[in-house]
């Protein structure tokens, strides 16, 4: 295979980027461009009109005998571009012609955890359909889920937990979805996620919990969906609640809600 310096081969990776058919498939019926052609970083023309969401240029190389499943160096495959791209039409056709969901990159991203993180819906439940593992997770311990929670995406995260995903697994640095959402101030996320069976409680490596680092960003929908589920307070350090849940009047009551009598 060639690499991209020819000039005949530069105009094909354009063609593909522009979703320019007619050129692509003058350049590729030459014989002077090889279909599974590669730049320096190991970009195929099918990765790059792929990445693109041209339909039409996907089918014309894949038709001419483009290789589906080369990696480029970073080892991102054409799926994974269609898949972080959130282009569902590209997914279905490359399964089609037998892509697989197993390729990794350098971080360990899958197609699956692309299209999580970047919430694109359809694109999760065509790539769980042909059997795409909803357990992957990055190197760094992040589940689909977990990449879903941090972006917010509701609607990703209510298939992924249909669909069999573990609501406590938590990053290697013991970051639970949940305390992600927190962080990012995702309530209505938060809400689901308790609902399901997350752990309120569940704290990092770094001892910290979710409701610490709502009450310290000052997100006060995510703590009241917290404090719903009657959080161990003791967490917070021997009655040393964060001036930001004191000073809150609405939180305070749901605080001394949970609190019950008082001893006299």
């Amino acid at each position: 295979t060639c690499t991209k310096e020819t000039p005949l081969a530069n105009a094909a990776f354009w063609a593909a980027r522009r979703g320019n058919l007619a050129l692509l498939k003058l350049l590729l019926n030459s014989g002077r461009v090889d279909v599974d052609c590669r730049d320096s970083h190991g970009t195929t023309l099918l990765m790059v009109a792929a990445y693109a969401g041209h339909i039409d240029c996907v089918r014309e190389l894949v038709l001419q005998g483009a290789d589906i499943n080369l990696q480029r160096e970073s080892g991102t495959t054409a799926l994974f571009f269609a898949a972080q791209q959130g282009h569902n039409d590209v997914v279905r056709f490359l399964f089609g012609f037998g892509a697989s969901t197993e390729f990794r990159t350098k971080d360990g991203g899958t197609a699956l955890l692309a299209a999580s993180q970047y919430g694109h819906m359809q694109v999760v439940e065509t790539l769980l359909k042909h059997g795409a593992n909803i357990h992957d997770q990055l190197y760094d311990g992040a589940t689909a889920l977990f990449l879903a929670a941090q972006g917010g995406y509701l609607d990703v995260i209510r298939l992924l937990l249909a669909s069999g995903a573990k609501v406590n697994q938590p990053r290697q640095d013991g970051t639970a979805p949940l305390w992600i959402a927190s962080q990012m101030g995702h309530s209505e996320v938060v809400r689901v996620m308790l609902l399901r069976g997350a752990e309120r409680d569940a704290a990092r490596n770094d001892g910290t919990t979710a409701l610490l680092k709502a009450a310290n960003k000052g997100y006060n929908d995510v703590i009241e969906e917290l404090l719903k589920f009657s959080p161990t307070l003791g967490i917070l350090k021997a009655n040393e609640l964060p001036a930001e849940l004191t000073k809150n009047e609405r939180i305070l009551r749901l605080l001394r809600s949970k609190e019950g009598p008082r001893k006299s």
